[in-house]
Parts: C-alpha cells; sequence; structure tokens
C-alpha cells in the first residue's frame, strides 16, 4: 500500500510517499481501507517533531479518518467488513490502509458522507470532553472558543450550542468568523482586534464569561483568562498561535477560576471508560445532525505537502482533507 512516510522529523515537504508491505490486523483490531483522512494542526506539528509527544520514526502522519473495513482482527465484535467507519489513532491515517483499535472506531452513520465523517473523531471528541467532562458546562453559561475557525473550534461551536450554552467566537479572519455564524455562534470576534476584551464584554452582556476553550495560546490565553467571570474555567487544548503563554497565578485567585488541561489522548489511556463515554457523546451529537463539521478543500493523496501546508497556514475556513483513491 501507498502511505506518507516521515523517515526523520521535518516539514511537509520532507516527507514522502513510500510503498508498504500490507498491515495485518492483531487481536481487537480493524483493517481499514482509508477513503478519507482529516488534517489538523496538530498532525502537521508531529510530523515537524514540535508536538509534546514524538512518534517512533518512521511514521505515517495523521489522526483521523473514515473508511470501509476489510478485515476484522481476532476477538473482534460489532464490526464486519464492508462496514463503514470512522476512526481515530496516533499517526497512520495518510495511507490507503490503516490498522486501528476497534475501541477507537465507530460505524459512520447512515447518510453521512465518508467525507465529513472524516473530520468527526478527533476534533469533536476534543470538544466533547472539554466542554462537557472538563468545563462543566451549563445551559445558560457564556462559552467563548478562540480558534473559533479551526478543527476542534467549529467543533466546540456547535456542540456547545448543543449544551445550551451561548456562544462568543473569536477568530482571525471575516471567512472564519461567518463560518463561526453559520454553525451557530451567538457572536464573532476578531480576534486581531486591540479593543478585544471590550468586544467581548459587550458581547457576553457586560460580564465575564463562564467558559474559554483555547486552541490558540500566546498573548490571547491571558487576555482570555482575565475576561473570566467568578468561577470561570479556561480550557487548555492547544497552542496554533505557537507561543505557551505564562500566566500570573494571582488571576486564578481573584476570580476563583481554573486553568483546566484538555488531552483526549490520555484520557483512553488513564481511563477508557470516559474514553467511551465521550465517543458515545459525539455519536448522538452526530446522529442528531448537530455535529457537522464543514470542508474547505480536498487534495489527493499525491498532493499531501500541499494540504498539510494549507493547513499550517491555517486561512482556511473549514477543514483540509486528503482524499486516497479507494475514494474513488
Amino acid at each position: 500500500m501507498k502511505a506518507v512516510v516521515a523517515q526523520a522529523f521535518g516539514p511537509p515537504e520532507s516527507l514522502a510517499i513510500e510503498t508498504l508491505p500490507q498491515p495485518k490486523p492483531g487481536p481487537g483490531e480493524l483493517r481499514v481501507a482509508v477513503h478519507f483522512a482529516g488534517i489538523s494542526f496538530a498532525d502537521v506539528l508531529i510530523a515537524a517533531g514540535e508536538y509534546q509527544l514524538k512518534p517512533p520514526l518512521p511514521f505515517t502522519p495523521g489522526s483521523e479518518y473514515a473508511g470501509v473495513v476489510i478485515e476484522t482482527g481476532p476477538g473482534v465484535t460489532g464490526f464486519a467488513p464492508g462496514d463503514r467507519v470512522r476512526a481515530g489513532s496516533f499517526g497512520g491515517a495518510f495511507a490507503e490502509e490503516a490498522i486501528v483499535a476497534a475501541a477507537s472506531a465507530a460505524k459512520v452513520t447512515p447518510g453521512q458522507p465518508l467525507a465529513e465523517a472524516a473530520l468527526i473523531r478527533s476534533s469533536y471528541m476534543t470538544a466533547c470532553y472539554a466542554l462537557k467532562w472538563r468545563g462543566q458546562v451549563k445551559a445558560g453559561e457564556t462559552v467563548v472558543v478562540l480558534g473559533a475557525g479551526g478543527a476542534v473550534g467549529i467543533a466546540a461551536v456547535q456542540a456547545a450550542k448543543a449544551y445550551g450554552a451561548r456562544v462568543i467566537a473569536s477568530a482571525s479572519s471575516e471567512a472564519k468568523r461567518q463560518l463561526a455564524l453559520d454553525n451557530g455562534a451567538d457572536h464573532a470576534l476578531d480576534s486581531t482586534a486591540q479593543d478585544w476584551r471590550d468586544r467581548l464584554k459587550a458581547a457576553a452582556g457586560g460580564r465575564g464569561v463562564d467558559v474559554v476553550l483555547d486552541t490558540v495560546g500566546g498573548a490571547q490565553t491571558e487576555r482570555a483568562f482575565r475576561s473570566l467571570a467568578w468561577n470561570g474555567r479556561l480550557l487548555v487544548v492547544g497552542f496554533a498561535g505557537g507561543g505557551i503563554p505564562k500566566l500570573p497565578t494571582n488571576l486564578a485567585l481573584l476570580k476563583g477560576a481554573s486553568l483546566v488541561g484538555v488531552d483526549i489522548r490520555q484520557v483512553a489511556i488513564h481511563e477508557p471508560e470516559v474514553s467511551q463515554a465521550v465517543a458515545d457523546e459525539v455519536t448522538r451529537l452526530v446522529e442528531a445532525g448537530i455535529a457537522r463539521p464543514p470542508i474547505a478543500q480536498v487534495y489527493a493523496l499525491e498532493d499531501f505537502a500541499e494540504a498539510m501546508i494549507a493547513t499550517r497556514a491555517g486561512q482556511s475556513a473549514g477543514r483540509i482533507l486528503l482524499r486516497m483513491p479507494a475514494a474513488g
């Protein structure tokens, strides 16, 4: 099979498509013909060696995808060859075939396109876990989403609205802000505005906000934390802005506020029962028609480097996909 392979950590153009042996599923695993793979900012960071975790080399990037089951390993129940599935893993998606634990896969809802299903697993599990489990968002609360035009950002906008929150999106371009509004945000703020905190306060009705979901980091984190109401929660999801912020801890004291880390990958390791509950919640949102990831552009497998560069640039309003030959 063909797969994108990183022999060393580096930029997208340093990776190459190689022919690898056909994978074989082990106990509890599925072998999947990948049709579409989503590209996230984290995927690009991992390939570059700039992520918190570094996989052993050589390595095939990609963390979420959708396709058709080819073969099941020993002990697998609930899946059969021919099933359409969406799945997530720490690498392996940018390939014609992938091996995934059956516990990390779900059947695609009837009628849902595989292209859309490919963008569900990682981003929506992160958003739902952040908001419902870590942030404990309640109906009527105000949620601010930093980086609202990104993968987790849009998922968070949709999920927060489903949980009854008032949603204020923050994004750097008009296209991304409009995308957030189109997906349910009540307000959309220009993240580059000098008076951002004033605009946020006005959008929040003159008070502090209850929850901030932060995928950006950098200088945006502190100004958002300063905008929290009493007992507010700032959910640390990532650092797409490039900088890891250093917060004055007296802010947490003065506001009775919490800084809460969100890492869905580690939940599967330390709390598998919670991970399954989050997966079930995502399935509920999909079946209810709430989880609908917007697609900005689809690239062929051979154009993976261009697709990854576009993802890192962060200019697209919506998600970027790789299309595999199996998709036609």
